[in-house]
């Protein structure tokens, strides 16, 4: 199943700041993960990540499966009639359709996982995930915080929402919903993506409030992604039995010698699910950065991926459902999901993102 995806390449809610000086990723990172060596196209380095142990996530849905199985719908706010289970139910969402509220109800008998920069099209704009988060199983709807990928539109297209299967949001568009929490930031990450990608394949500029998700899906667009990634695929493929054994759960990616990612999972099993899309999305930022510079070497990456100390965290709960927390520092941010539905009590999903310009470890501060 793995070698089958990656040869397509590719509410209550509590917030707590905590003032902390020396945090750690569920203090077992340095001895958990390890970064191997990288595979390397154009100006794209990808760093695999393998872990001495792993969890069982067979229990879990990702979005692509719930809305591909009818189970779980997505709709804009104030379509949820005849969607709560119970009469007397109160959930508190909108009556009216908004540019950052969407609507969800889980139906499936299995609790649902979204990733911030998972992109739904359709209603009556194209709308990114804004953070990682769990829905529980066969849940009522949920209001579902969003960013608007898709400005020039507010006319419906469809009543439900579909997901973008191909990719996620590239890495400097993700960064906008997650870090910068803010629209304006949002639209304008998308006006630079489009406008970049079409001048890498020397087509002719889109219109300024283009669709980023319709840009992306393009066939010329889609072609050269391929091209980045099909070289990083083929080596995948030659050590893919190696990253089996050794239990592969994510990579360090680095964009024209710069450090800019880590997507980290619990199990193999799930970043098979989110590995097709999450590599063309590493394409795409790198057909859209010029940047370029001194290879990142092996050990930059482990001390990238190994820091994790911050000036403060914000933590953020459903009660017996997850926890999500955003470790803060001045050159990377570090969000960790974990699940505290019952059986399991770790963590699901770990991003690092770099800061603007990229992430450059203490070693390269001396090397370079």
């Amino acid at each position: 199943m793995f070698q089958s995806l990656l040869s397509r390449f590719g509410v209550a809610l509590l917030i707590a700041m905590l003032a902390c000086s020396s945090l750690t990723w569920g203090g077992n990172l340095p001895s958990n993960y390890k970064v191997l060596s990288p595979i390397s196209h154009g100006n794209l380095t990808i760093f695999p990540v393998v872990a001495a142990s792993t969890h069982d996530t067979s229990g879990f849905i990702t979005l692509d499966e719930g809305i591909r199985s009818g189970e779980v719908v997505v709709t804009e706010a104030g379509r949820i009639g005849g969607l709560v289970r119970g009469p007397q139910r109160h959930v508190p969402i909108s009556s009216g359709a908004q540019v950052n509220s969407l609507v969800l109800v889980n139906n499936s008998k299995r609790p649902l996982i979204l990733l911030a920069g998972e992109i739904v099209t359709g209603g009556k704009q194209d709308r990114v995930i804004a953070k990682d988060r769990v829905i529980p199983a066969e849940s009522d709807p949920v209001d579902l915080g969003v960013f608007c990928v898709e400005p020039g539109r507010w006319t419906e297209t469809s009543a439900q929402f579909s997901s973008m299967k191909s990719q996620m949001a590239q890495p400097s568009v993700r960064s906008k919903a997650m870090v910068a929490k803010d629209q304006q930031q949002v639209w304008e990450s998308v006006g630079t993506a489009n406008g970049a990608i079409a001048g890498a394949i020397a087509a002719p500029p889109p219109p300024a409030r283009s669709s980023y998700a319709k840009t992306f899906e393009d066939q010329k667009v889609q072609a050269a992604i391929y091209a980045q990634a099909e070289p990083v695929e083929q080596s995948y493929n030659s050590s893919i039995r190696q990253l089996r054994d050794q239990r592969a759960v994510g990579v360090v990616v680095a964009v024209g010698g710069r450090l800019i990612w880590a997507d980290i999972f619990a199990s193999t099993a799930l970043l098979e699910k989110y590995w097709p899309k999450l590599v063309r999305s590493y394409a795409a930022e790198a057909i859209t950065t010029q940047a370029s510079g001194k290879p990142v070497s092996l050990a930059e990456a482990q001390e990238f991926l190994a820091r994790t100390e911050g000036s403060r965290q914000v933590i953020e709960s459903e009660p017996g459902v997850y926890r999500q927390s955003e470790t803060i520092t001045s050159t990377f941010k570090l969000f960790t999901l974990a699940s505290l539905l019952p059986g399991t009590g770790f963590d699901l999903h770990i991003s690092k993102i770099a800061d603007a310009g990229g992430y450059v470890p203490e070693i390269g501060r001396l090397q370079r």
